[in-house]
């Protein structure tokens, strides 16, 4: 029994769409090349709450930027709808649309100073006087960029142009706010710092936020729930805990983070018995059921000739050096200790079980079983069933 590739289906929605609501009902989007249409975007169905913080995540080519732009109305769906709040916007060019869009270069006016960037939004709404210092004030003052009114964009660093062009996108109150990768040219410790900035806005301006990067650590980092894309196709929306500990295929699995695959013929049940259980979950997710060595589910044996694998995360592995004393109960595999990585408070080992299959084993820097081990020392890497999923693949 294979796993196919999966493709998330969207549940039926019982409540009334709020104001922030973003509704996508079999969207599908087609550019043409030279070698005929190309569909970037299929049948994808999705719903993100009011006052939700949602990131897109794939990587680059998925379709997830074109998802964002369809949404904002800078390019048009071939089929399918779209829905912002109560009303259809499917065929609705971007101006008539209540979304603002926060790009990667910002697009930030040059010859502008920083309080007419924020202001230019409001005047084409024709807000003047005290109503618009008002507002540009007070949307400076929440990106803690106030001091710098008066400068011009090429005065700033770009963490500040950054706060800028966010100020200016939240200024006209619009009701979803869609950010295309806007941390990506950011250093490490500004993008940090600027994803903390971004949840601390969205909780106090309690926006829609659609967020779209191929970073898996800032989109675990700041959304509420994240959608994992492949191929023009939604594969996987969940929490960031669901997206990470409980993945539904390999693809999201190694996306995601690191990921052991373990062919269930490696796996010694650990006390005596070839039934020992070593997971207690299935990728299909079809039953949750204790998943025994030599078994699919409770009581039916497999008649597939592809090898079930065992999916584990390097974190979730405990690692015992063969002459260790310490009991090792659970499921585990044997190797030779071939390697070891420093990185702080972790370090990686890397597990030869056979000459074509490694396990990568992160732990504790400061507890023994590191301190322990040494490269050519023989080891078990021990789980529990419960940090473990059976792929059927």
């Amino acid at each position: 029994m294979t796993l196919k590739s999966a493709e998330y289906q969207e549940p039926e929605s019982k409540s009334a769409p709020g104001r922030g609501t973003v509704v996508l009902d079999g969207v599908t989007k087609s550019f043409r090349g030279l070698d005929g249409s190309k569909v970037v975007v299929n049948n994808l169905s999705l719903t993100i709450e009011t006052g939700e913080f949602f990131s897109l995540l794939g990587p680059s080519g998925c379709g997830k930027t074109t998802t964002l732009r369809l949404i904002a109305g800078l390019e048009q769906v071939d089929s399918g709808r779209i829905l912002l709040g109560d009303r259809d916007s499917t065929g609705l060019p971007a101006h008539a649309r209540n979304v603002n869009t926060v790009f990667q270069n910002y697009a930030l006016f040059p010859h502008l100073n920083v309080f007419d960037n924020v202001a230019y939004g409001l005047r084409r709404q024709h807000v003047k006087g005290p109503e618009l210092r008002r507002r540009v004030r007070e949307a400076l003052e929440l990106v803690h960029m106030y001091e710098y009114a008066f400068r011009k964009p090429q005065q700033l660093s770009g963490g500040q142009q950054q706060r800028i062009a966010l100020a200016r996108s939240f200024v006209t109150e619009p009701s979803v706010l869609l950010l295309d990768e806007p941390l990506a040219a950011l250093d490490l410790k500004l993008r940090e710092s600027m994803q903390e900035e971004l949840k601390r806005l969205q909780r106090e301006l309690q926006l829609t936020f659609l967020f779209v990067t191929h970073d898996q650590s800032e989109a675990f980092a700041m959304s509420d729930r994240v959608g994992v894309m492949e191929g023009g196709s939604l594969v996987q929306v969940g929490t960031p805990e669901e997206i990470y500990l409980h993945p539904v295929n390999r693809f999201v699995a190694t996306f995601v983070g690191r990921a052991n695959f373990i062919p269930l013929s490696l796996v010694d049940g650990g006390s005596g018995s070839d039934l020992s259980t070593i997971a207690t979950r299935r990728s299909d997710d079809r039953e949750s059921v204790a998943i025994e060595k030599g078994t699919l589910s409770s009581g039916t044996t497999s008649s597939d000739s592809t090898e079930p694998t065992i999916f584990v995360r390097p974190e979730r592995l405990h690692l015992y050096v063969e002459a260790d004393s310490s009991p090792h109960q659970g499921p585990r595999v044997r190797g030779t200790i071939i390697d070891r990585t420093f990185a702080g408070g972790v370090t990686t080992v890397r597990l030869g079980v056979r000459d074509d299959f490694e396990v990568i084993v992160t732990c504790d820097s400061a507890s023994t079983e590191v301190r322990d081990a040494a490269i050519g020392d023989a080891a078990y890497a021990v789980w529990s069933p419960d940090d473990a999923t059976v792929f059927e693949m």
